[in-house]
């Protein structure tokens, strides 16, 4: 049985992750519109083969050709909508780009996301991460989502309490993982207030004289420290920080101030510790070294880089090595954010 005119087949899939792994999908689809998808998914042999939905492949670690279907999710719109008294309510479709939402809501003079700036991806794979940066996470904004189910073709609208965000975390890395997400929406406060309590923005803005910073000067600002920090995946591949923070009972975190006095590390409401990845990693002298043609970033230990040429199993294996160091330092497991495929 032939395959639908509108797939691609045998589509190399370099430019769509940004660790600019060179692998290939066996079967291609570029989603630009819900009836389109509709019509893949009604296919049975799209709809029975494994099934990979893409976005800006920034939080992916692809480590072989994927052997099914790619559906890159490549939906486009962005609206105000009607809001209430206290609050914008923006949306955006999956596939728009995360940092020209957010640039696009400043635009219009509302201010809620700025300290989101520049975190590369899509707006449909920001809820699947929860992502977040200085002080702020997804969570915090979040209105609902349009999501379609394969299983059953039809468009749910979920809020917050049915997403399950977590830190680094969703329902959509579970038992949602099936779950296309069509398009986002968010309540940004009219009565806007920076969000500075994270100290590294703080001290930046107090830096230029900013005593009252406006929501564009505190994302310029956010851009500013991303741009100095993190390598740009159009010049060096790479998916951002790699590690999540670990969380650590404060029990664990006080055995390790014993033996380590400079941990850094961050009281939770709960009581837990924080601690910060970049630090461990760097502690184990891994800053700058390379496995391969893979490598950690020099100015940033969190974050694993392609120096050219790196195949995902190498990244991959810098990362275990890695792991391994801090766990037998410290006692402390790191968590990967990307996906592995």
């Amino acid at each position: 049985m032939p395959f639908p005119d509108f797939l691609q087949h045998e589509y190399p899939l370099k430019h769509l992750n940004t660790f600019s792994i060179d692998v290939r999908a066996k079967h291609y689809l570029r989603v630009t519109s819900l009836e389109l998808l509709r019509a893949a998914l009604a296919d049975p042999q799209l709809a029975a083969m494994p099934r990979l939905v893409l976005g800006g492949g920034s939080n992916l670690l692809l480590t072989r050709d994927f052997p099914g279907l790619v559906l890159h999710i490549a939906l486009e719109g962005r609206d105000i909508l009607a809001g209430t008294p206290t609050h914008h309510h923006v949306r955006a479709a999956a596939g728009e780009t995360w940092h020209d939402f957010v640039q696009w809501t400043l635009a219009q003079g509302i201010g809620g996301l700025e300290n989101l700036s520049l975190i590369p991806g899509t707006v449909g794979a920001a809820p699947i991460q929860n992502i977040g940066a200085y002080g702020a996470e997804t969570k915090d904004y979040f209105l609902s989502l349009s999501a379609f189910d394969p299983a059953s073709c039809d468009v749910r609208v979920m809020g917050g309490a049915e997403c399950r965000f977590a830190y680094r975390d969703s329902v959509f890395k579970h038992e949602g993982r099936e779950l296309i997400i069509l398009d986002v929406s968010y309540a940004l406060p009219r009565a806007w207030q920076p969000n500075l309590r994270y100290a590294e923005l703080a001290n930046a803005l107090a830096e230029q004289g900013l005593a009252a910073p406006t929501p564009q000067q505190v994302a310029d600002t956010v851009i500013a420290i991303r741009r100095r920090k993190l390598p740009d995946p159009a010049q060096i591949g790479n998916a951002g920080s790699f590690f999540k923070n670990p969380v650590v009972s404060a029990e664990h975190c006080a055995q390790l101030l014993e033996k380590f006095p400079a941990l850094v590390h961050h009281r939770q409401p709960d009581g837990s510790e924080k601690l910060a990845a970049g630090w461990l990693i760097d502690q184990c002298g891994w800053k700058g070294r390379t496995m391969g043609a893979a490598g950690v970033y020099p100015k940033q230990a969190l974050v694993l880089v392609n120096n050219g040429g790196a195949t995902g199993a190498e990244v991959q294996a810098l990362a275990a090595a890695i792991q391994a160091d801090v766990a037998a330092r410290y006692g402390v497991a790191l968590e990967p954010e990307p996906v592995f495929i």
